[in-house]
């Protein structure tokens, strides 16, 4: 019975082998790879080519710096330099199919979405359903690299966040058997585009200082990316879920969170905690507010989620 059993084990993880698409490596019935073993990854892995490519602060000339100098966020503090400037690293590393962790990441983020115990083929039509473009999600990462996936592990990893992460992907799911002429109200969106959104989102509050008074009261740089990147996403769930938005509306409601990141990153925080703590506040929601002519800062050129395969073309384009 035992050699009965063991062939049995030995079929299926082949099984799981062929489903993850990995060749020769079982990530199918690996375990799920935590966020921190994950960080401890990058931070002993040589990442020399992605930091050559970073460009850590944005310069500011003449009026804007002086503004800057007097009235602006304070500088972070030299001793967590090295954390903000391995979070920017890892937004320039590329996802690689030979480095395992990458894949476990990968995996991982699809087992917890999709409530599965097996894992997947690393390319096919799946990824689409989760909220990538087409079949390689590597080709999404633009702009944001190893860390739009790291956040995203973050953000399905997390205990905390596990819930809201759900159900968010709940509503990029949205689809009805309602006729076609509703098909208009349906709230559908892609989840990963939108994830991969966000983070640039916060790597430019980062890259522009927004958040260094948070990162100095915290001593943490990488602590602060993610719960912005939680905070943010729940405010466009809120947003997006009680206000019947679509993805007509995507491409405003993403230079609105442009906005609040850069200008309110303690408003959203206060707000994120509050929904992890269940107070009475975290069943309401900010109103966005009225588009803003003078926003300071580098412009990020956003496109709406609906149209991303006609404007990706360009490297400084937002995804």
């Amino acid at each position: 019975v035992s050699e009965e059993l063991r062939r049995a084990q030995e079929e299926w993880e082949a099984v799981e082998e062929i489903q993850s698409g990995l060749g020769g490596t079982s990530a199918g019935a690996a375990p799920p790879i935590s966020f921190n073993e994950a960080l401890q990854y990058f931070q002993t892995a040589d990442l020399s080519e992605c930091r050559k490519k970073v460009r850590a602060t944005v310069r500011r000339r003449g009026l804007a710096a002086l503004v800057r100098f007097l009235f602006g966020p304070p500088r972070l503090q030299p001793q967590l330099q090295g954390e903000r400037e391995l979070a920017l690293a890892m937004a320039q590393c590329g996802l690689d199919d030979n480095e395992r962790v990458h894949m476990r990441i990968l995996q991982t983020i699809y087992k917890k979405l999709t409530r599965s115990g097996l894992g997947c083929p690393r390319y096919g039509a799946h990824w689409e359903e989760l909220g990538f473009q087409g079949a390689d999600p590597g080709t999404d990462l633009r702009g944001t690299g190893m860390l739009g996936l790291m956040q995203m592990l973050y953000f399905v990893m997390d205990s905390r966040t596990l819930p809201l992460a759900q159900e968010i992907f709940k509503l990029s799911q949205h689809e009805t058997q309602a006729p076609a002429i509703t098909l208009i109200l349906l709230q559908n969106f892609p989840f990963c585009i939108m994830s991969v959104n966000i983070t640039r989102i916060v790597i430019q509050a980062l890259r522009e200082e927004c958040l260094s008074r948070e990162c100095n009261r915290r001593q943490q740089v990488i602590a602060v990316l993610n719960d912005l990147y939680a905070a943010a996403f729940l405010q466009l769930y809120r947003v997006w879920k009680w206000q019947h938005k679509t993805l007509a509306d995507s491409g405003f409601l993403l230079k609105e969170l442009e906005l609040s990141t850069r200008k309110k990153p303690k408003q959203l925080l206060k707000s994120l905690e509050a929904y992890v703590n269940r107070s009475p506040a975290a069943d309401g929601f900010q109103q966005p507010s009225p588009p803003s002519a003078s926003g300071g800062g580098e412009e990020i050129n956003f496109t709406g989620v609906c149209d991303l395969r006609i404007e990706l073309e360009g490297e400084a384009r937002l995804i």
